[in-house]
């Protein structure tokens, strides 16, 4: 998210708040100024740094994100002389095309789920169709070297496992020759964890991943990850901690001055929970998958549509008196999660500074760059590891291409 990520004094790699960092890393790192990325000045949903096809089926925050991550890769594959990128939890490809399709690379792109590996096809196909009309109709526009898609793999990588798939090189990039770029774009909970893990192998030469879903990381296993966090007093992080650490500050922050009616999504959630823990104390903070329109339903209304979200019966018989109460309650609800919100911060820099001294620890070379606007992407920082040292061309690959 949008901060200043806080190294604690005495932590392998801290140094004196006056010298740390890169300068324009503490300004990206800085809360949100709240200024639309200049590549959204003329169109709010259609990236100036984008051609047509590649912003075609991607909505606006995607767009800033793979161009960004893209080009980050790019630089990052020419400097450790990597011949390959695997894009790990891909999705529907939109990366992994960007990189590919966009950028010359050669992608290897990794998917578990059937379905939109199938669609990520479909579009690669799509896309390549539309370059080829582009080029067309632009003659003078003349694209350099021959043009690879992504090469897909359905595959789910266990995190606690090594996924050979995830090693082997392409067809046509010899076995000899290979040296692999890990990448994963917002990938959820573990498979951060994984890629890390992987990385370890000598096949592979470089890391740049962007994690997401903290909440779904296993404690033990993918939470602590170094030594030094591991032997911390305090460290465990429970689930209401990690989750808080997703949210976007500065979204909320907006949302709280607005004072919209959406705002009682928390305390009609609260009361959700108090509902589910007297019909099946074990269910503790089920994911309840999205309600539309929460602020025009009566609470009793929106309990019953959780119910049934959670696999339990709609029809429970409710105390409707208890839960005027709860709702009673709902400045002082917002006002409890807007003080939890506040050690999103604190939390989400303690998982990320994990994960650089777990690399660290083990001889690698690795730092933690802010490459998104936290306006549109809040989890904005990428963890970037070598084998051999960059030095100060680490501070390259955070910035903008011309």
């Amino acid at each position: 998210m949008g901060h200043t990520p806080l190294l604690m004094a005495g932590s392998p790699g801290w140094t004196e708040p006056a010298t740390a960092g890169h300068t324009a890393a503490g300004e990206a790192w800085g809360r949100g100024s709240g200024q639309t990325p200049s590549e959204f000045l003329e169109n709010p949903s259609q990236s100036s740094r984008l051609t047509a096809p590649f912003r075609k089926h991607v909505r606006p925050k995607k767009q800033h994100e793979i161009r960004r991550l893209g080009e980050l890769v790019k630089k990052l594959s020419d400097l450790t002389g990597c011949t390959q990128v695997v894009d790990v939890g891909s999705g529907q490809g939109h990366l992994s095309r960007f990189m590919s399709l966009g950028l010359g690379l050669m992608v290897k792109s990794i998917e578990g789920d059937q379905r939109l590996v199938e669609r990520a096809q479909r579009l690669d196909q799509e896309l390549l169709q539309a370059l080829q009309k582009e080029e067309k109709r632009n003659p003078q526009v003349v694209h350099t070297g021959p043009r690879h898609r992504p090469h897909h793999v359905v595959r789910w990588v266990d995190p606690t496992a090594l996924c050979e798939e995830l090693l082997l090189p392409l067809e046509n990039s010899p076995q000899s020759e290979a040296r692999l770029l890990l990448t994963g774009l917002h990938a959820c909970g573990d498979l951060s964890v994984a890629l890390l893990r992987h990385f370890c192998r000598p096949e592979v030469a470089a890391l740049a991943s962007v994690g997401c879903c903290y909440m779904k990381l296993s404690d033990p296993g993918g939470y602590p990850l170094s030594q030094w966090v591991a032997g911390l007093p305090g460290r465990e992080l429970p689930y209401r901690l990690r989750e808080g650490a997703c949210h976007a500050l500065e979204e909320y922050a907006e949302r709280l001055q607005k004072a919209g009616p959406g705002l009682r999504t928390h305390c009609y959630r609260a009361a959700l929970e108090t509902v589910i823990r007297r019909a099946r104390p074990e269910l503790r903070r089920p994911g309840v998958q999205g309600i539309p329109r929460v602020h025009e339903l009566k609470i009793e209304e929106y309990v019953q549509r959780g119910l049934q979200r959670v696999g339990l019966d709609p029809h429970l018989p409710l105390n409707l008196a208890a839960l005027r109460a709860h709702q009673a309650q709902e400045n002082r609800v917002v006002a409890f999660f807007s003080l939890a919100l506040l050690l999103a911060p604190l939390v989400e820099t303690l998982i990320l500074l994990d994960r650089l001294l777990y690399l660290q620890e083990q001889g690698f070379h690795a730092e933690l760059l802010p490459i998104f606007s936290p306006e549109l992407s809040p989890r904005n920082l990428v963890l970037v590891a070598t084998k051999r040292p960059l030095g100060e061309t680490f501070s390259v690959l955070e910035t903008e291409d011309s």
